[in-house]
Formats: structure tokens, C-alpha cells, sequence
């Protein structure tokens, strides 16, 4: 890591360590009414998957990099006491169908080796056909480590044979303190530092072209950068969303291709 890149971290976290920062209702709001608009773009979007929408990002993606961009700006959007942050990927995986993908991810018991160290622990929660309540511990590291207790509601959509959909909307998510030690306990709403309070996850999978293309446009809220503060740890809360969803993109790569 970067010497100012580490200052400008350790600057972040201390502040927000420092200073606990709960949800508040008008800042759930605020991301309840983000995410409904973004579902209304993705259900009125003409190409089924973002990475069509320029033929240089599609060919890039087709010779193997992971292409992740904010969907638009910076990635990330001020509304009352947090921050919303919203980014979309793909990745291709050659040589696998799109009925492999999908039992891969629909495999909720085994996330937390899939995606391990960021899925600490997975499992289901409940499971009715295409509907999954999940369970994941997340693990947060850049500097100091964030572990959080969250639960998940996700629906997929099968529409042909070569395309499926899935949308994953957060239930819960806890902040845990003492993580792995006997008096680890969830943090109380008030208590939280706000690394992450919310998450919902758009994916898209298509079968094509010797492979199965797979994409997420992750949108995320968090709590607004301490006043005086935003200059330095900019860059950090930028690249905590871009750098979660490449690694989701490449694990789910590597454990199809294996």
C-alpha cells in the first residue's frame, strides 16, 4: 500500500472509529428511494447487460480483464448523515454454462469458501425455489478490520435458457465487536461506525460465446465522511466498493474455473 494512501486510511478509520455514527431514518430513506430508481433503470435498460453498452469495454471483458466502473461520477452520492455508493462489473468465464454459474452462486452454504477472507461465514437461512434468505459474515479490511453480521433476501429470474437475473437485498447488517473472541457481540444501532450499513447487489448472467458472462452493479450505503475530512479519505471510501466488487467478480471466476 501507498505511504499517503495508508495515512489517508488510518485518517478515515480513526475518525470513524472515533465517533459512532447510527442510521438515521431520513438516511435509510434516502438509499430505499436510490435503490427503487435503480431497479426501475435496470428493469427500462435496452441491453440486457451494461458491459454491451460500449463495444471497447465488452471486447476487453472478452479477453479476460475485469472491467469495474462507477456507474456514473465518482461512484458515490451524498444524501443525509451517509453516502451512497454505486458500482457495476463483469467478468467472462470461458468454458462454463450458465447452469454451472448458477449453482455456484446459488450455493449460499459454501460463499465462505468461494469468497473467502471477505465471506468469513455463509449460510441458508431459508430457501423456497428461485427466493434465498442467506446469512454471510463479511470481513472489511483496509488498515484495520471491519467484521459484520449481515442477512440477505434474494430472488432470481430465470428468462431463457441463456439468461438468468438476480436481485439480493440486505435485511441486516450488524457491526461485530471482539469478532472470534468469547465476548464478541453485534454492536446496537447508535453504537455503529457506519462502514456499512446497507447493500444490494444486481447481477445478470448470460450464456454466450463459449462462456458465461457475469455482472453485478453493487449499491451500498455508508456513513458521510467527517467534516473537514473529505479531501484525505476520498480516495479510501472510493476504493473499499470498486476493490470489494473485483474481488467478488474474480473469486466467482476462479471457483467456476476450477
Amino acid at each position: 500500500m501507498k505511504p499517503w494512501f495508508a495515512l489517508c486510511a488510518a485518517v478515515w478509520f480513526a475518525a470513524t472509529t472515533a465517533y459512532p455514527a447510527g442510521l438515521q431514518p431520513q438516511t435509510a430513506e434516502a438509499f430505499d428511494r436510490y435503490a427503487k430508481q435503480t431497479e426501475q433503470r435496470l428493469d427500462a435498460r435496452q441491453s440486457f447487460l451494461w458491459v454491451d453498452e460500449s463495444s471497447a469495454r465488452a471486447a476487453r471483458v472478452r479477453k479476460g480483464e475485469i472491467v469495474v466502473e462507477p456507474l456514473r461520477g465518482s461512484g458515490q452520492q451524498a444524501v443525509p448523515g451517509g453516502l451512497i455508493h454505486d458500482w457495476v462489473g463483469t467478468v467472462f468465464i470461458p468454458g462454463v454454462t450458465l447452469e454451472k454459474t448458477i449453482g455456484l452462486v446459488q450455493d449460499y452454504s459454501h460463499h465462505k469458501e468461494y469468497y473467502r477472507p471477505e465471506v468469513a461465514d455463509s449460510r441458508i437461512l431459508s430457501h423456497d425455489g428461485n427466493d434465498f434468505k442467506i446469512y454471510l459474515r463479511l470481513v472489511k479490511k483496509k488498515v484495520i478490520t471491519v467484521v459484520l453480521d449481515t442477512e440477505h433476501e434474494v430472488h432470481y429470474y430465470p428468462i431463457d435458457a441463456t439468461h438468468w437475473r438476480s436481485v439480493s437485498r440486505s435485511t441486516k447488517v450488524a457491526e461485530v465487536a471482539g469478532a472470534g473472541k468469547p465476548g464478541e457481540h453485534e454492536l446496537k444501532s447508535g453504537e455503529d461506525h457506519g462502514f456499512l450499513w446497507a447493500l444490494n447487489s444486481y447481477w445478470r448472467f448470460e450464456e454466450r460465446g463459449g462462456g458465461t458472462w457475469v455482472e453485478c452493479e453493487a449499491v451500498s450505503l455508508t456513513r458521510a465522511v467527517p467534516a473537514g475530512l473529505s479531501w484525505i479519505v476520498d480516495p479510501v471510501i472510493r476504493d473499499l466498493p470498486r476493490q470489494s466488487l473485483a474481488n467478488t467478480l474474480q473469486e466467482t471466476r476462479s471457483a467456476l474455473s476450477k
